[in-house]
This record gives C-alpha cells, sequence and structure tokens, in this order.
C-alpha cells in the first residue's frame, strides 16, 4: 500500500508541474500610478535640515520609491501598494510583480532608492499622455515589459481610468493584456485605498475586466466602505513611521 501511495505521488509530479507552468502563465503585474510629489507632505519631506525617519532615510539614500510615495499619498498609495504585494504573480523568476508609474523615469520598482534630486523631478513635470518627458521613458519600458510577458499574462493598472494619462499609453503598448478592477470606477481616491486595503487584509483579489479604448470609465458613486477594521499592530506600526510629520 505504502509503495503504491509513493508511485501515485511521483506519477502526479508531472501534473503539479504542469499546473505550476500555467498559473505562471496566468501571471499578472500591477502598474500603480505615482502619487503627486509637488504637495505638502512632499515639502516637509525635503525641507533642510528635516530631521524625520523619512528625511534622514532619503538624506542617505536609503529611503525607497514605495515608502516615499505611501508618505506622500497615504491611503490611497498604501492601499495600492499593500494590495499589490499581497497578490501580484511575476512573469518570471526575479522580474517584479509590481512597478510603479513615473512622471520622467518610465517603470520603476517600490524597492527602488529615490533622492531628493529625483523628488523634485518628478514634481516638476505633470503626468499627460501629451507631455514627452512623462510618455517617452513609459513607452520605453511598456515595450520592455510587453516582450518579456509570456503568453496568458494579465497587466493590472491600479489607477484612475478616468481620463487618458495612464489608459491611452498603456493601450497601445499592453493591447489585451491590459485589464483594470471595474470596482475603481465612481470612487475617489480614498475609496479606493480603503478597498484596496480592505481587500489584501481579507485575501480576497478583487476581480478585472480588459481595459480598452470603449471602456466606460466613468459611472455612478458606488455606496460608502463599511469603516476599516484595525490593521495589526505591526502594520500600525510601520503606518505610523511612515506618516509621522517632521
Amino acid at each position: 500500500m505504502a509503495e503504491d501511495s509513493k508511485t501515485r505521488t511521483t506519477a502526479d509530479l508531472p501534473t503539479v508541474y504542469n499546473q505550476l507552468r500555467k498559473m505562471r502563465a496566468r501571471a499578472h503585474v500591477f502598474l500603480l500610478s505615482p502619487a503627486y510629489c509637488g504637495g505638502r507632505r512632499a515639502g516637509m519631506l525635503l525641507r533642510p535640515g528635516a530631521a524625520s525617519d523619512l528625511a534622514v532615510s532619503l538624506q542617505s539614500g536609503s529611503l525607497t520609491l514605495g515608502d516615499a510615495f505611501t508618505f506622500l499619498s497615504g491611503l490611497y498609495f498604501r492601499g495600492k501598494l499593500t494590495y499589490a504585494r499581497a497578490f501580484a504573480r511575476a512573469a518570471s523568476e526575479g522580474s517584479p510583480g509590481t512597478m510603479i508609474i513615473t512622471p520622467t523615469r518610465g517603470l520603476m520598482t517600490p524597492e527602488a532608492p529615490v533622492s531628493a534630486d529625483l523628488l523634485r523631478e518628478f514634481a516638476g513635470v505633470d503626468v499627460a499622455a501629451d507631455d514627452e518627458r512623462y510618455r517617452i521613458p513609459l513607452e520605453r519600458d511598456l515595450a520592455r515589459l510587453s516582450a518579456e510577458l509570456p503568453a496568458g499574462s494579465r497587466v493590472v493598472l491600479l489607477g484612475s481610468i478616468a481620463s487618458d494619462k495612464y489608459v491611452s499609453v498603456l493601450i497601445r503598448a499592453l493591447g489585451e493584456r491590459l485589464h483594470y478592477p471595474p470596482s475603481f470606477i465612481g470612487r475617489g481616491d480614498m475609496s479606493r485605498g480603503g478597498l484596496l486595503l480592505r481587500s489584501a487584509r481579507a485575501s480576497t483579489e478583487l476581480e478585472y475586466q480588459r481595459l480598452e479604448s470603449d471602456t466606460v470609465r466613468r459611472g455612478r458613486r458606488p455606496p460608502k466602505l463599511a469603516p476599516l477594521a484595525p490593521a495589526p499592530a505591526i502594520v500600525r506600526r510601520r503606518s505610523l513611521r511612515l506618516e509621522r510629520v517632521l
């Protein structure tokens, strides 16, 4: 009986490997819209002599793009990054499953280090499809991403689809691979952030649909979300550290 069980387990290995390959083929990468780098929080972070943990990290070159944008944007970007990290499935071993759209540097990973000069550079460029400083680096990196994606992969935009600042560039580069969460439609930034945090904490992934040029991108405001449950203590401590004012 034990031998039969061992033989059956060994015989099942090709099936398991095939299932893993199929899961990899159905991998999806998240693209996160950027935080605004010209607001009050950016001024606090970039102020000469600032001594907060984040400011010191920025000055030393150890602050990551993900942490910087989380501080600058608050709930919305924190929700996007938390959700993407929970559900991303990279297209290949060692490739990122989450990337951030930036105003001037195309796609960057959340772990990429940032400098004060880079944040000022971001603040000086509006994200607009007709601005070559934004569009050309993004098109370059999207072409590279598209070439690396295996068949059946999906790219999910976690950002506004109401305007063309992301949509037109992404559709041209990614075509039918590009998807979005329809539950975003009608929600403001804070509501989207809250929705993403709730989904990540519940380990419940949102539904996605293909994002096409004729997709209806505006709709009625959905019902208000229920109050967000307190985060685990370790998450609360990290959030407080990120949002400490200078």
